[in-house]
């Protein structure tokens, strides 16, 4: 009885076990069927059986093995070509279904992209403000790079499939959802809750998971910034820079306009850091910035070393492996692809 209940389910819901159920039996029995008939010409090889079946049930018919005489034909007519089809249409329905299905849940979020390396993972969602945030990563983006991971709460599904990638969760924090997201992988994360507090335990939690990658979050107020740099050193915190950008634009006419070339990725003239690379002998600040200049046509303008940016640096100040270097420059640069040696050497 618990069989029969089980076969009636698999039945009801066409589980992949009933069709393949199915398609066994319906086989196998027009086989028997047209074997009894004397269609030897179709049952006298299995596989050339096989092949009149599957010519049958996908309706391409090429008409080189049919039944020859009229119970055979019959037996195709009324029972071996329909249900071969109707076997076939409903895997095609199936597959496609499960090839929709997937996709419906990558698009609403269910998408899984913990084995994901190299890729940057933005943590909430503000239309405007995100929207464009994602399409400048987009355009900074390598052909080899993985499209960028959004994890947000705030949406029913992907805003920009085409773009990125999706992940829907109901708390930014959410460890789970993070790995998601391929957290471990992840070599930068952009955080923005729609809170300070939600920013702010976002950061911590994701900086945690991997604190290799670079973590930036962006608070509303100085004092909540301050706890998490305090609590995770690692974590680089933005807030609002509008006040500044007044006064100086006020004191200093064109100063936004320079702060906004700088941060542009979609403008010449763009601010960009790089690494150091291992193995570089060390090297000062002035013939850094001659041989970038003469050789790059990029602008030094600063180092990075233990978590602080020291900016129009003396020419005697050495830069080695493990520093950041600052410049400017109409594009990214590649570290592996500049002759560094040639530069302290005085070389062009």
């Amino acid at each position: 009885m618990k069989f029969a209940r089980h076969a009636y389910v698999a039945l009801a819901e066409l589980t992949w076990a009933a069709v393949l159920f199915l398609f066994i039996a319906h086989l196998a029995l027009s086989y028997g069927l047209l074997r009894l008939a004397g269609e030897t010409g179709l049952t006298g090889d299995v596989f050339t059986y096989i092949y009149y079946y599957g010519v049958t049930a996908t309706t391409v018919g090429y008409g080189d093995l049919s039944p020859g005489g009229m119970p055979g034909r019959m037996l195709a007519t009324f029972f071996v070509i329909p249900g071969a089809i109707a076997i076939f249409t409903a895997v095609l329905g199936k597959l496609l279904t499960g090839i929709s299905g997937v996709w419906r849940k990558r698009m609403q979020g269910a998408g899984d992209y913990s084995a994901r390396t190299g890729h940057m993972l933005v943590l909430g969602w503000q239309e405007g403000m995100t929207r464009q945030l994602m399409t400048m990563l987009a355009s900074e983006r390598t052909d080899a790079e993985p499209l960028p991971v959004l994890l947000a709460r705030s949406l029913e599904e992907n805003p920009m499939s085409e773009t990125i990638d999706f992940v829907r969760s109901e708390r930014l924090a959410d460890p789970e959802a993070l790995e998601r997201g391929g957290i471990m992988g992840a070599r930068g994360v952009i955080v923005r809750g729609e809170n300070d507090d939600e920013t702010l335990a976002a950061a911590l939690v994701a900086a945690t998971l991997n604190p290799a990658a670079h973590v930036v979050a962006h608070f509303e107020f100085q004092r909540t910034a301050d706890i998490a740099a305090r609590q995770a050193s690692k974590i680089e915190t933005i807030t609002s820079l509008s006040p500044e950008l007044l006064v100086r634009a006020a004191r200093d006419p064109g100063s936004s306009q320079v702060a906004k070339l700088l941060l542009s990725a979609g403008t010449a003239d763009t601010a960009f850091s790089m690494d150091m690379p291992e193995g570089l002998a060390p090297l000062s600040y002035g013939k850094a910035l001659i041989g970038l200049r003469a050789r790059c046509n990029a602008t030094l303008v600063g180092i990075g070393r233990n978590g602080k940016v020291d900016l129009n640096c003396p020419d005697d100040a050495a830069i080695g492996f493990g520093d950041t270097i600052y410049y400017i420059s109409d594009h990214r640069l590649d570290a592996g692809s500049i002759d560094w040696n040639a530069m302290e050497g005085g070389g062009r």
